[in-house]
């Protein structure tokens, strides 16, 4: 693949957008609300914190809390990373045993020993860390601005609540213009070594997550995203990675051709740790709702952890992103 260009323009199930927007205007059009699957048990060794966050990273954030507790990197948790640009509520845990007076303080003055726009909403005990996707789903609350058109806008929402969309991996895990392509590329296909343990990570990640999104657009163009077919249970695509195939014969033949142009890739993506999983290909928002009138539309979804809330979006209208998202749900 050497340099060239990574086309991130995956192809539409709908026919492409129906309208143009404004997209993250304010950190205010832009609302995430984690749901977890069960509350903090009330006890444990681990201190839970649910905060409210403007205009600041998951990850920073999560750094800022171990030097607040004094704890080590390691020792904090999350469910997800969620968008700088937004206003995003989540938990965080920090490994605590013992409690003691200093903890109260660090809390009473919290945004100010994190140098950060944080509300702390609600502290509990639980009784183990807080890892990646492990809540049930996330809400979102988007408002679009300067709508170029309301024609359609209805009719493609209640298509779009019926049937899903394509669960792409959003533009965000694959860096700024493709960058983190670029390194995944010169990595698996020429040998280039990353030595920054964090941008390996998303080398890999964007890597594992472009071959997923050549087979899910290559069943969007054929139509059969939204079907079981290939005697599968199911609609799903590969997450690359080593062990016994999870795929039925037909599925993979039909995978190894859509994915033949990065078989170089694939044999370092089994060696560096990593599974093969399944990917859904439909993301099915739940409890839709939306308003729209003269100056605004405002759309309220659930996505499962791992769903891109832009994959909806796009199905929608052409975003004037007037923030660029730099996480993912």
């Amino acid at each position: 693949m050497g340099d060239t260009p990574f086309d991130l323009n995956f192809p539409f199930a709908y026919g492409g957008p129906c309208t143009q927007a404004d997209f993250r205007t304010h950190p205010d059009d832009f609302i995430v609300d984690e749901i977890l699957l069960e509350p903090p048990s009330g006890e444990g060794e681990h201190l839970c914190l649910q905060l409210t966050k403007r205009g600041e990273n998951t990850g920073w954030l999560a750094e800022q809390l171990a030097k607040a507790f004094g704890v080590r990197p390691v020792d904090i948790g999350y469910h997800g990373l969620k968008d700088r640009h937004a206003c995003t509520t989540q938990w965080f845990s920090v490994h605590l045993p013992k409690p003691d007076p200093e903890q109260a303080q660090i809390l009473a003055n919290l945004p100010e020993r994190l140098e950060a726009q944080v509300v702390l909403r609600e502290v509990r005990r639980h009784n183990k860390k807080l890892r990646r996707g492990g809540h049930l789903a996330n809400r979102f609350t988007i408002t679009l601005r300067n709508l170029s058109s309301d024609d359609g806008v209805g009719a493609r929402l209640n298509r779009i609540a019926a049937e899903g969309v394509p669960n792409y991996f959003g533009e965000q895990r694959f860096g700024n213009h493709g960058s983190n392509l670029m390194w995944a590329d010169r990595w698996l296909s020429g040998g280039e070594a990353i030595r920054n343990r964090g941008k390996r990570i998303m080398a890999q990640s964007a890597a594992r997550s472009w071959l997923f999104n050549q087979v899910l657009a290559a069943r969007v163009r054929d139509d059969s995203w939204r079907h079981a077919t290939f005697d599968e249970s199911q609609p799903s695509g590969p997450l690359w990675g080593r062990g016994r195939p999870v795929a039925t014969e037909p599925q993979r033949e039909y995978e190894q051709a859509v994915i033949a142009p990065w078989s170089a890739w694939l044999d370092p993506l089994e060696h560096v740790g990593l599974n093969q999983e399944r990917r859904a290909l439909v993301l099915q928002p739940q409890e839709c709702h939306w308003q729209l009138d003269a100056e605004r539309l405002v759309i309220s979804f659930m996505l499962p952890p791992g769903g891109y809330a832009t994959a909806v979006l796009r199905e929608l209208c052409t975003l004037n992103n007037l923030s660029m998202p730099e996480a993912e749900q």
